[in-house]
């Protein structure tokens, strides 16, 4: 099915104009949703109740109102909501330029795709490649259903994203969480990043991965349809949570176990060796003799689960 646009827009780009339709850059329809229904198996409707007085309100019969005050609102009626809505204008007016990857992604909101409209063909080829070249994104103010939005504009080879952007009040600050800054060895660090470029990749390619929990359910689903009964998958043993980690041990581990798996596909450059630190010795034998002891160890983290 081809795809339908959304909006037709004027992008601004200094004094030229360039029109432009704007295509939703996602879609809905893969995802698995599950339907509510009543004891009968019969789908169930929803209703809306007045709190006033216990009795339903239909659709037709409601009104909209913004809350000023507790339990006070002024309504507004059909014909002013559209008013609201209504952009004063479709332009869509490029402010700055700037360096490709300036934008934290933390501030993305929706993501859409603009295509050339009726004699937009050669401005937009303009400003794609002049982005390509200049490695840089515009960011653009845009006003649509009442709301002022600030957008990225940014260039591929294959056209144009424009990238719906939060505000800054929207946006929490990490910060806020207080995280320690816990101090970290040369030797832990030389290894952390030995192992970074084991899985180093040029790009981004959501070919080569998997939604696994889709998949999942995907199959149960068939096997109800089959009429199958649906088996509890086995839980993985948890490690011990009060157990003490050894993190020069386990990043050792984590760098000989990578090793031995197949290289990115995207980077021809080879993993880095193994042994370039020195390797450290095992504390004492008592540990050793902890972590060979039988049974009871999963037992005991399957119950903490």
């Amino acid at each position: 099915m081809a795809a339908r646009s959304i909006a037709s827009l004027s992008l601004s780009f200094g004094l030229v104009s360039i029109p432009v339709r704007l295509y939703s850059a996602t879609s809905a329809s893969e995802t698995i949703s599950f339907n509510l229904l009543a004891p009968d198996g019969s789908r169930v409707q929803q209703q809306y109740v007045s709190k006033a007085t216990g009795k339903v309100v239909e659709r037709t019969d409601m009104q909209k109102g913004y809350e000023f005050e507790k339990e006070k609102f002024v309504v507004f009626t059909k014909d002013e909501l559209k008013a609201l809505e209504e952009s004063p204008s479709h332009i869509v007016e490029i402010l700055a330029f700037l360096p490709d990857r300036s934008i934290d992604p933390v501030y993305y909101d929706k993501a859409y795709f603009i295509a050339p409209d009726k004699r937009g063909g050669k401005p937009y080829s303009l400003l794609k490649k002049a982005l390509l070249a200049s490695e840089r994104c515009a960011l653009a103010s845009w006003n649509w259903k009442g709301k002022t939005h600030m957008v990225q504009v940014r260039a591929t080879d294959d056209g144009l994203g424009f990238q719906q952007l939060l505000w800054g009040d929207a946006v929490r600050s990490l910060k806020d969480l207080d995280i320690e800054d816990a101090h970290v060895t040369e030797n832990e660090l030389q290894l952390a990043l030995k192992i970074n470029e084991q899985g180093e990749a040029d790009s981004y390619e959501p070919g080569q991965y998997e939604d696994i929990e889709k998949k999942r359910v995907l199959e149960a689903i068939d096997a109800k349809i089959a009429g199958k009964q649906i088996v509890t998958p086995q839980e993985e043993t948890a490690t011990d949570s009060g157990q003490v980690i050894d993190l020069m041990e386990a990043l050792r581990a984590s760098l000989a176990r990578n090793a031995k798996r197949t290289p990115a596909p995207s980077r021809a450059r080879p993993a880095a060796p193994v042994a370039e630190l020195p390797a450290k010795p095992r504390k004492t034998v008592k540990r050793a003799e902890k972590a060979e002891a039988p049974a009871a160890a999963p037992a005991k983290a399957r119950g903490r689960r």
